[in-house]
């Protein structure tokens, strides 16, 4: 039976995988995808994220990805905001899209607000909305509250939010010039669609990888995702 890993142990893993002992030498790009996303509610943290992990850390290569739609900032994982490539947005969208809808149904009161509604439509439109433009979440609101309304029009721009794939374009995430939060969908972004085959295996494995050794329940901390135990086993 292998040993058990001591508290030390355990954190000196953690700190090595997520290179916070030592700085890596590797493409910024490099670094998001291994971190497996970063959490970028506050748009400046990835940036000092990763001058924490890389060597010679500029902020224009981070802010040449997310100009050049090569990363955006999107609501992923634990529904918050969290900064991830272009490629992995594609890829893990699909997965986490079940988390955002329990946030949106269970996690927060916009879901009951919009008991009985038609979410297909309330989508369709606030899809063609986001298409033609990018929107803040009042502008969403007040664009599909005429349509609806009898419901609460913030709720239904929450319903946008939570259970389409959408980004927030730049300037806002930019690091010498920034700009408020608006919405735009994912594929009209990219110009590209989201992956029909996503692979939880591999995002598990990508999790330990940075995260590890870990348990079941710290992989369902870190996600929300469900299901887990067979995954790990």
């Amino acid at each position: 039976m292998p040993p058990t890993l001591s508290p030390r142990a355990l954190n000196r893993a953690l700190l090595a995988r997520q290179h916070l002992i030592e700085r890596a030498q590797m493409p910024a790009a490099a670094m998001i995808e291994h971190l497996v996303g970063m959490q970028a509610q506050v748009p400046a943290n990835p940036y000092v994220a990763l001058w924490s992990r890389l060597r010679d850390f500029a902020p224009g290569e981070l802010e040449g990805l997310i100009a050049g739609r090569q990363a955006v900032r999107m609501p992923l994982i634990r529904t918050t905001l969290h900064l991830v490539t272009s490629r992995d947005a594609l890829a893990l969208r699909p997965i986490f899209g079940p988390v955002l809808a329990r946030g949106f149904q269970s996690g927060s009161p916009f879901g009951r607000r919009l008991a009985g509604i038609d979410l297909d439509a309330v989508l369709a439109a606030g899809r063609g909305l986001l298409e033609d433009g990018p929107l803040s979440a009042s502008e969403l609101a007040a664009a599909l509250g005429p349509r609806w309304p009898d419901r609460d029009a913030m709720s239904l721009a929450m319903a946008v939010r939570y259970l389409l794939p959408v980004i927030q374009p730049p300037p806002r995430g930019l690091w010498t010039r920034s700009g408020r939060s608006t919405w735009t969908t994912l594929e009209h972004w990219l110009g590209e669609p989201l992956d029909d085959a996503p692979d939880i295996d591999r995002v598990v494995l990508r999790y330990l990888a940075a995260f590890g050794p870990a348990s079941v329940a710290d992989v369902r901390t870190w996600s929300w995702l469900t299901g887990l135990r067979e995954i790990v086993e």
